[in-house]
């Protein structure tokens, strides 16, 4: 995969806040009062820079103690940008035409339309074309069973609150899971990310166990 294609990442991953500079020309403070290091800093940070270039930014706390810590903004991840880049990058993929995708708080659902000759290798480069991307802990599901597309779409006004949600979601993914995965992402998770004896083995709720 190019490198090129990585450029929009850092865009598509958090929604940040805006800065201004100290009076005194000592630096940059956004508006929960910690420092940064870029000349100009928005929504897409510098947007003069050429796209090629590296992605930088230092944020150290406020010197004002007055900001007390419960105004402090945290970036935020904007699961419809992700989903957005995900599926742009996926349809670029070699045999790869289509492509849908959901972003939950925890999980990556992506179903695809392809006319491969090896779907478990399609599988694999899907899947990780959405891991390069996704917070470590996300877990990510693919099909390229056209009948799921409907099925995955259906969760585009829902959200975390919504009732049986995740009952809802955990039938989906063991509907797509019918569909080749690829490979283990490494060897203490399997294909999904799904890790194998963590710490909190006994009460999360990996589909792996299910």
């Amino acid at each position: 995969m190019k490198k090129r294609l990585f450029t929009p990442f850092i865009i598509a991953a958090l929604a940040a806040s805006g800065c201004q500079y100290d009076q005194e020309g000592k630096g940059l403070y956004n508006e929960n009062g910690n420092t940064v290091n870029v000349a100009e800093r928005n929504d897409n940070y510098n947007s003069n820079k050429d796209s090629d270039s590296f992605g930088y930014v230092r944020h150290q706390k406020s010197p004002t103690a007055r900001i007390e810590k419960a105004t402090v903004k945290t970036p935020v991840i904007n699961r419809e940008q992700l989903a957005d880049v995900i599926g742009r990058l996926a349809v670029q993929l070699p045999n790869v035409h289509d492509a849908a995708t959901l972003v939950t708080d925890e999980e990556v659902l992506i179903a695809y339309k392809t006319d491969s000759n090896n779907k478990f290798e399609t599988a694999d480069q899907v899947k990780k074309t959405a891991a390069s991307i996704v917070p470590r802990y996300f877990h990510i599901y693919v099909t390229d069973n056209p009948n799921l597309f409907n099925e995955i779409e259906s969760y585009s006004t829902l959200d975390g609150e919504s009732p049986n949600i995740n009952r809802n979601l955990n039938q989906t993914i063991q509907r797509m899971l019918k569909s080749p995965q690829g490979r283990k992402l490494n060897a203490g998770e399997n294909a999904n990310g799904e890790g194998f004896g963590e710490m909190n083995e006994s009460i999360d709720h990996d589909i792996k166990d299910q």
